[in-house]
């Protein structure tokens, strides 16, 4: 099965016919010039493609985007907020290596016991939380200058030293 990875969504549609705007947190401005198609999740773990007709720049962080059949404010207002995902290729493609969303698919080390893979990087102002499975449950870590101790990209690991008590809210 193929590799998906959230890069934001589509927070609105924008003119007559049907271009929406893509919230994304891809960590530099970008066109997405390349870029074929996106997915939503329409349920769990089941991705529908929705092919790129066109994109423009609107600011560091949104892009307009056209999708092939979505042609007025109506249909592309049934989009809105959906949740947008690249393939795992666009992904490494499309983001940043400085963003914090580049650690999506890292695995999470706590004093060498691997936590799992981070599945989702949520961005706050004072610090980062990032979602792993952890025994089967969405264990949500922050991420700041007292918790993080490196990241390995070379290895895809984030090396962290956690509180004590912080997974036993979670185990």
């Amino acid at each position: 099965m193929a590799q998906y990875f959230k890069i934001g969504k589509l927070a609105a549609s924008f003119g007559l016919k049907g271009e929406l705007v893509l919230q994304h947190n891809l960590g530099k401005k970008t066109s997405l010039k390349g870029l074929e198609m996106f997915f939503l999740e329409e349920s769990i773990d089941n991705f529908m493609p929705y092919f790129i007709l066109g994109t423009t720049i609107k600011n560091d962080a949104e892009v307009y985007v056209q999708v092939d059949g979505i042609v007025t404010k109506e249909a592309a207002r049934k989009l809105t907020p959906k949740d947008v995902w690249l393939a795992a290729e666009d992904f490494q493609k499309f983001s940043a290596a400085s963003a914090p969303i580049s650690m999506l698919g890292f695995s999470m080390i706590n004093n060498g016991e691997n936590l799992g893979e981070i599945v989702e990087v949520i961005e706050q102002p004072h610090q980062l939380l990032c979602a792993i499975l952890l025994d089967g449950k969405e264990a949500l870590i922050p991420i700041h200058e007292a918790s993080l101790d490196k990241i390995d990209k070379k290895n895809r690991k984030v090396f962290v030293k956690l509180p004590d008590g912080l997974l036993d809210v979670y185990r």
